[in-house]
């Protein structure tokens, strides 16, 4: 199997990684150090508790949207949104305005 390289007028590849950034810019989302910092580090932002039933799924500039497994994890996720939310402000990351959840059972 040969990889096909692109030619003089063609644009080079790019990592993911790179571009990233750019197109959660043009989405208006959050920065990707903060997406990356959330996504990434969710479990030692909520512990692994919460980790093992909630899980980010969006974060724009003011919505961190969240799925849970279960309508009682829903209940208890509206409850310690602040919490969460200061957790995620104390890691340097630009605090959302709020905080969605939906239920999605696993």
């Amino acid at each position: 199997m040969s990889v096909r390289r692109p030619g003089p007028d063609g644009p080079s590849p790019r990592r993911l990684a790179d571009s990233l950034g750019a197109v959660v810019s043009g989405l208006g989302g959050a920065d990707r150090g903060g997406i990356a910092t959330v996504f990434g580090q969710w479990e030692q932002l909520v512990g692994p508790a919460v980790a093992a039933h909630v899980t980010p799924v969006r974060m724009a500039a003011d919505v961190l949207v969240l799925e849970v497994d279960h309508p009682a994890w829903a209940t208890q996720v509206r409850q310690l949104s602040t919490e969460i939310l200061d957790r995620i402000e104390a890691a340097g990351v630009a605090r959302p305005a709020r905080i969605s959840v939906r239920v999605a059972p696993r």
